[in-house]
This record gives structure tokens, sequence and C-alpha cells, in this order.
């Protein structure tokens, strides 16, 4: 298959019917993937603390240190959620949170080695580039030593949060106190170097153009082709309520499901390098969910037992193992339980 310029990607998005992209994106999916396994993972996302220096406009899960309702989650009360989720067979905790001012790496490391020791049967899939930059700063270390202490005590992955547009100009407009394009390349690069597989995601909707969108692809393509470190790639819509992004630009509309299908379905034919995709039901609803999987995605995301970022933005979605398997078998493929690394636990035939 020959490797789309940004022009192809360009003209896809702009000028082919949703339909036909749908159909070029099934093909490239089952190309690799003939097996029609769609996987999921059952996990839950932590978010250890909301406590945020970084401001950003598109988001309305943070909160100052000064603030009531401003937290940090205990030992106690990870691992009341990590038994929780243990509970019904999960095997994943997505674990973030703000950007705190204060943390150092210290304390990273002793919740992280806490969480693997007392619950070593979960992986940890956590701290987005931002929370590693920043833990870098205030600990005056190098990324790589906090990705290697880290590692050492038993961080697995590391998830591709902050990305939102690889985009220097729309980042200055909605995070303009976030870490810039290079250095998020800088920091998945780094994890992959020394062994930590990442995700690479991507968050539309705000005031990006398609040719940020393709500049967004390109850049996340060229790494996956230096490193192979991806294991997966999520995009999802942008989640206006309660954020000071849409009350600075009103005008910013309610993505339609077209245009998340359309973006997902050139995703799949641009990232010729990515072999999972992941559907953002969590953001689409379970409908657009399933739908994506016929318009290139092959993975159907997390069960999400928690979730708090999204939410706080006005979008709330829930979806159990039981909806998952159902979801995926009425499409006619074979649904299957999986780890964070994409091995099959469980196959649903």
């Amino acid at each position: 298959m020959k490797r789309l310029t940004k022009e192809d990607a360009l003209r896809l998005i702009r000028d082919v019917p949703l339909e036909e992209l749908g159909r070029l994106a099934l093909e490239r999916k089952l190309e690799l993937h003939p097996d029609k396994l769609t996987t999921f993972v059952v996990d839950r996302n932590i978010n250890y603390t909301n406590i945020c220096w970084v401001d950003c406009k598109f988001c309305a899960f943070y909160r100052h240190k000064k603030y009531d309702d401003a937290y940090i989650l205990s030992y106690e009360e990870i691992g009341k959620k990590v038994e929780e989720l243990l509970a019904i067979g999960g095997t994943q905790i997505l674990f973030q949170g703000g950007v705190h001012p204060s943390l150092k790496i210290e304390w990273y490391e002793e919740l992280v080695e806490w969480i693997s020791t007392h619950y070593p049967s979960v992986t940890i899939h956590g701290f987005s580039a931002i929370e590693i930059d920043y833990i870098a700063k205030i600990s005056k270390i190098s990324i790589e030593e906090v990705l290697r202490r880290l590692h050492a005590k038993g961080l697995f992955s590391i998830p591709g949060a902050g990305a939102e547009i690889l985009s220097d100009k729309v980042r200055d407009i909605i995070a303009p106190k976030k870490l810039d394009v290079s250095k998020w390349i800088e920091v998945h690069e780094t994890a992959h170097k020394i062994g930590i597989k990442s995700t690479a995601t991507m968050m539309f909707g705000t005031v990006e153009s398609d040719e940020d969108i393709v500049e967004h692809w390109e850049h996340i393509r060229a790494l996956q082709e230096r490193t192979g470190g991806f294991r997966a790639y999520i995009m999802w819509s942008f989640q206006s309520a309660n954020t000071k992004l849409k009350a600075e630009f009103p005008n910013i509309k309610k993505q339609s499901s077209n245009r998340y299908l359309r973006l997902l379905a050139v995703s799949r034919l641009f990232l010729d390098n990515f072999s999972n995709i992941q559907s953002s039901w969590v953001t689409q609803g379970s409908h657009i969910g399933q739908l994506a999987l016929l318009f290139g995605a092959n993975d159907l995301g997390s069960t999400m037992m928690e979730e708090n970022v999204v939410a706080a933005a006005g979008m709330a979605n829930k979806m159990n193992t039981e909806e998952m398997i159902e979801l995926i078998r009425d499409i006619g493929e074979v649904p299957a339980k999986r780890d964070t690394a994409y091995n099959i636990l469980e196959v649903y035939r």
C-alpha cells in the first residue's frame, strides 16, 4: 500500500464520501486483523489528584490547591479503587492526575511501588507527558531519569494524554502553559528508548484546522517509524461543557458523528504503522463507538469503571463487559478481552 501524503489525507478528509472512507478503512483494518478479533480492556481510571497549575482552557476537571474540592487520594482510597477493579476481573489502572505544583519524584516512586507491591497483578498505565516533564523539572533531574526510576518501581506504560493537537499554534491557544510539541515527542521517544511503550492520542474539535490534524498524524507516524513504541492510537472529540475555552470561543461547535468517523477512517489509512486504533465510545456513545469498528477501529477501548475528566465536561457514557461483548458480536466480529500490551486474555466466541 502506497504511503499517504499530507495532501492525500486532506483530500480524503474533505472530498471523499463517508461511506467510501468507511469501506477503505475497514479493508485496511482487516488486512491487519484478518481474524476479526475486536479487543477491549477491563480497567479503571484513577485520578490521584485534581490539583493542577496548568489551567488548560479545555479542562473542567482541574482545581487549584486552595479550592475546597481539591484532593490528593490516600493510599487507602487508591487501594479500595484497585480492589473494586480486581473484583470485576480488571487488569489495568489508567493512573494520572493534574500537574501538581509541588510533588517530586520520591512521592511518585513511593506511590508506584506501593501499588505494584500490594497489587502485583494490576498493570500501571500512567502519567502523561506533561506530568513526566514537570516531575523532572521540579525534581531537577532528566526526563529519562524520571522514567527509569518509575519504571523500576512498576510503571508499565504511559498514556498519550496531553497531546491534544500536536501543533504549537493550536497549543498556544488552548493550553499555553502546557509543554510544546517537541517536548511531548521527547517524553514518548525517551520512554520508548528505555522500553516503556505508550499510546498516541488526539483531541479534536477546538480551534484546529484540517492541516493541524494531519500535522499531528505526521508527528506520531514519524515517531512510530523511529521507535515502534506506540501500542495504539486513540482520538476523541472536545467536550465543551464547563470549560473556559467554550466561554472564550462560543462559536466552537459540538463535533458531529460524521466528523468523528471521517477522521477515524482517515487516521487508519494514514497511520499505516499503527496496528491498533481504539474507538472512543466514552465521548461518542455506544452506538457510534460500535460504528467506529466499521471505520477502522479494532479495539473498543476500556470498560472505564471510573472516568472523571470527560464527565466533568458534561459527558458520562458507561459500558460494562457484557455490553461490549454484545456490541462487538452484533457487527459480526469476535470479542476478546486483552491486557495493556494487547495480549489476548479471553476470547468470547
